[in-house]
């Protein structure tokens, strides 16, 4: 199947209805089915745009609204994370170095050490720390002068346009920088973790404990242990413009540790700080302070650690959800490709890419890479444009594997639909992204029916009080179910979640 054919395809609709609009005697089964699906109530007042296509042919199986703007939320991934693949290309590695710009004589450095980032969101403690080793390795004893931060391949525009501020201090909506650390092996940059544990006895202060351990965030402890059993009202927030943590409400008596993400203020201070940590520990002291500064031209690299590959980034940023890889994914295409680590020149790039594959970019606006701003409006059949077109694309099945998968218990596998359509035709069958801001979800993806024919699909809905990811998830149900032949007289329910599972209607949830 040649791109070209595919997007000459896709770009001509052969059904569209309007919501609310009468069935036709010329819908098909498959038609009226789906229709009788968005006739729910939670769609009164709201949007719903959905689009079925054929992925082989292209063929337009069902369009509502397909050419509609909606906010996507998480849908938005699918823009920069293709782009991603295919202008970076899988095998791009991110890398940190350490610099110094006088001479090492007798394991002292007279000047300055330089810690550079290039924009890999995926450092953790331990690189740092094998960043220390290497210097202990090469002789470096001391350091006279500072340690600088130096985070300049990006520029210092740290928050997203139209991110809300209420979300600042969120694990989901960290500062972006070029030099950064996550906690986790989630890889959530930017952020630290604050652990707690209830005290010996009621009213006692709770335990806490910070990771990594770091001196960039002070923490202000005031939560006390509630009597056993009773409910956790424990908030972990850090101040606007400070990396000054509250901790406050109660935590019950016997309760299992707790770990809450928070955002860090500046996080390439706060990468400096857990290396100048793990130089000490090699035995390696640093006379000055941690600085952010550029590295001069000219100085020598004594250290350098690299990334996964953006290809092996895929799994984690897709199945998870992880807003700051996309973010860092767009600022990196835009120095790669334009000498510039902005959004700008970044969203410039992934407009490129996605143009080039056939989607109108005139009908649509993207503002980050992640879909955390509200600002980004694109169309379902943008959507299910693009996923029509990557099929073709070398990097495709290293890309389609790292999509949620539904109704897959294992979370690096079934990622944010790991709770959704269990048991069903869907499950282990549908691949696809999920998106959630409030008031906005979305489903799109792939999808094989009952015949072995695989679709395409995408799903929108704004602007609703009650949510219709039920109905996603219905609708994917069907599609999975459906048979040219044998239609199923019909759609069948997807299993309702267990008691005992969580129900978030956030896919950035960390309980979830």
């Amino acid at each position: 199947m040649a791109a070209a054919a595919v997007v000459a395809v896709a770009a001509g609709a052969v059904f569209s209805q309007a919501v609310g609009s009468s069935a036709s005697a010329d819908d098909t089964p498959l038609q009226t089915q789906l229709d009788q699906l968005l006739t729910n109530s939670a769609y009164t007042g709201s949007q719903v745009d959905l689009v079925v296509r054929d992925a082989t042919t292209g063929e337009t199986l069902y369009n509502r609204n397909g050419g509609n703007r909606l906010m996507p939320a998480s849908n938005t991934k699918f823009f920069s994370s293709t782009a991603a693949l295919a202008v970076l290309g899988p095998s791009f590695r991110f890398h940190t170095d350490v610099l110094a710009s006088a001479p090492v004589k007798n394991g002292k450095l007279k000047g300055n050490l330089y810690l550079k980032g290039y924009g890999d969101p995926t450092t953790l403690e331990a690189d740092y720390i094998a960043l220390a080793k290497q210097l202990k390795t090469a002789g470096v004893t001391r350091v006279g002068g500072d340690l600088i931060a130096d985070d300049f391949y990006f520029d210092h525009v740290r928050l997203g346009d139209g991110w809300a501020g209420d979300d600042e201090s969120s694990y989901y909506s960290a500062q972006i920088s070029a030099l950064t650390l996550a906690p986790n092996n989630d890889l959530d940059s930017g952020t630290a973790i604050i652990e707690t544990l209830p005290g010996a006895a009621a009213g006692d202060p709770v335990k806490l404990n910070t990771v990594p351990a770091n001196d960039v965030l002070k923490v202000v402890n005031t939560a006390t242990t509630g009597a056993t059993g009773s409910a956790s009202t424990l908030v972990v927030e850090r101040e606007h413009g400070t990396n000054t943590v509250r901790v406050s409400g109660s935590f019950p008596l016997g309760a299992a540790k707790s770990s809450k993400w928070v955002t860090v203020w500046e996080p390439e201070l706060y990468a400096a700080d857990v290396f100048r940590r793990a130089l000490t520990a090699e035995g390696i002291t640093v006379s000055g302070r941690i600085k952010n500064a550029a590295t001069p031209a000219g100085a020598t690299v004594l250290a350098k650690d690299e990334s996964m590959t953006v290809g092996e980034l895929m799994n984690p940023f897709m199945k998870l959800s992880n807003n700051m890889h996309a973010e860092h994914l767009v600022k990196t295409m835009g120095a790669v490709k334009k000498g510039q680590g902005t959004w700008s020149a970044g969203l410039s790039v992934v407009n490129e890419y996605v143009k080039s594959k056939g989607v109108d970019t005139s009908s649509i606006r993207l503002s980050d890479g992640s879909g955390l701003a509200r600002k980004v409006n694109v169309t379902a059949n943008s959507i299910s444009t693009l996923l029509l077109a990557v099929q073709t694309e070398p990097w495709f099945q290293q890309w389609y594997a790292a999509l949620p998968i539904a109704g897959n218990p294992d979370r690096f596998t079934g990622g944010t639909l790991s709770a959704r359509m269990r048991n069903t035709p869907a499950a282990n069958n549908l691949h696809g992204k999920t998106g959630s801001l409030t008031g906005a979800t979305a489903l799109s993806g792939y999808v094989t029916n009952k015949d072995g024919r695989k679709l395409v699909f995408s799903m929108l809905s704004n602007n609703y009080i009650t949510s219709p990811r039920p109905v996603e998830d219905q609708v994917g149900v069907l599609l999975a179910s459906w048979s040219d032949q044998t239609p199923p007289a019909a759609a069948i329910a997807p299993e309702s979640r267990q008691s005992t599972q969580p129900v978030c209607e956030s896919e950035w949830v960390k309980a979830c």
